[in-house]
């Protein structure tokens, strides 16, 4: 027989999407194969996904809540819902579809609330940077909208000079049973105490500060570390900075995403910085010291003399930094780009049919200026 859907996620049964969801988040990212290799943890990741399943959907749920996993199988107690306007009957079905067994059986599926700690959730929060943030790292503030212990009642969810009492109505078991005697023989449902909501005990006079709750929606700024090297889609955990627990639970914790922004100069290809350099066709045959731009700031390069285009040269250890290992860093690689004029002056054009003649060049014959100098930088 199936478990209690809601005990599966750990929540209440008046839980709404939102909590269903964050529920179901917390629990599939605990109980995935592909993170979680413990024995049973593939079984447990099966079951928070049929109970999301069934919960996630307003209609299914209805089903659920009234008939039980019965109500939610292939050729369950679905089409039951009609019998809703027979009075006693539909007590007979849901009693039934809920796994309530004759003469004043145990509940199958219904079970009192935990009482104990209850961990926070945990949070999400995307933070982009800027290229050089992410590779040098450094402290960013951010803020951080979470589930914060009441400071009023310090989490008891009581008005200060009060405290919690036993529920009446359950005497503290967190469950109402209740009899039916139809002809077929007695049964018994258990529900949740609708007076404590399965909690047992009940609250003499409410904070006044978190209503009851014990803690209280606040936006907190909070400074944390970037490691050197991180990349996009670098996770960072930032423990117990998550919503705060219920009942002196520990708080979750909070999982900052990273996102870098592209650089209008330099690329990245893992630890490598990819640039482009543009030179002049003369500093590309003559050779040449230049200062390039670099995330370090300017460094000259030596321009080898008859460096061809898109040639690679490599700047070392001007990349990014190893993750977890900053005393390693990768390399700068710049492509050369060698530009040649569509138009030159006079002089220089004097000056390049002179060379042209020198080296036994045909302008007119190779495509004037550019095959002259294509030809050039061929040998």
């Amino acid at each position: 027989m199936a478990g209690d859907y809601y005990q599966t996620l750990g929540i209440s049964r008046d839980a709404n999407q939102d909590e269903i969801k964050r529920a179901y988040r917390r629990l599939a990212r605990k109980y995935h194969p592909d993170v979680n290799k413990e024995p049973g943890a593939e079984d447990k990741f099966k079951e928070v996904n049929r109970a999301h399943e069934v919960l996630s959907d307003p209609e299914v749920r209805a089903r659920y809540d009234r008939f039980g996993e019965a109500g939610v199988s292939s050729g369950g107690a679905g089409g039951y819902s009609d019998f809703g306007d027979m009075g006693g009957f539909a007590d007979i079905f849901e009693t039934i579809f809920s796994g309530f067994g004759g003469g004043g059986g145990a509940a199958g599926g219904t079970q009192a609330r935990r009482r104990g700690p209850v961990r926070g959730d945990d949070l999400r929060l995307d933070l982009k940077l800027q290229f050089r943030e992410a590779i040098f790292g450094g402290e960013k503030e951010i803020r951080i909208p979470h589930q914060e212990s009441c400071k009023t009642c310090n989490g008891s969810g009581a008005k200060a000079g009060t405290g919690v009492k036993t529920c009446g109505t359950c005497n503290g078991t967190g469950q109402v049973r209740r009899a039916t005697r139809t002809p077929f023989g007695s049964f018994a449902q258990v529900s949740v105490c609708p007076s404590c909501n399965g909690e047992g005990h009940v609250i003499e006079e409410k904070c006044e500060t978190c209503g009851g709750a014990g803690r209280k929606q606040e936006t907190k700024k909070l400074k944390i570390t970037i490691p050197q090297g991180v990349d996009n889609g670098t996770r960072l955990r930032v423990a117990r900075e998550g919503d705060a627990g219920v009942r002196g639970g520990t708080p979750g914790d909070l999982y900052v995403y990273l996102f870098v922004e592209e650089d209008a100069e330099f690329k990245r290809d893992g630890i490598n910085i990819l640039s482009e350099l543009q030179v002049s066709y003369l500093q590309a045959i003559l050779g040449c010291r230049i200062p390039v731009q670099t995330v370090d700031g300017d460094v000259e390069l030596t321009i080898p003399a008859g460096t061809q285009p898109n040639t690679v040269l490599k700047l070392d250890d001007r990349g990014v930094p190893q993750l977890g290992n900053p005393v390693s860093r990768g390399d700068h690689l710049i492509t050369i780009k060698i530009a040649i004029p569509t138009k030159v002056s006079v002089e220089e054009r004097e000056l390049l049919m002179q060379l042209a003649k020198l080296r036994g060049d045909a302008t007119e014959k190779e495509g004037g200026l550019e095959g002259f100098l294509g030809k050039m930088f061929r040998g």
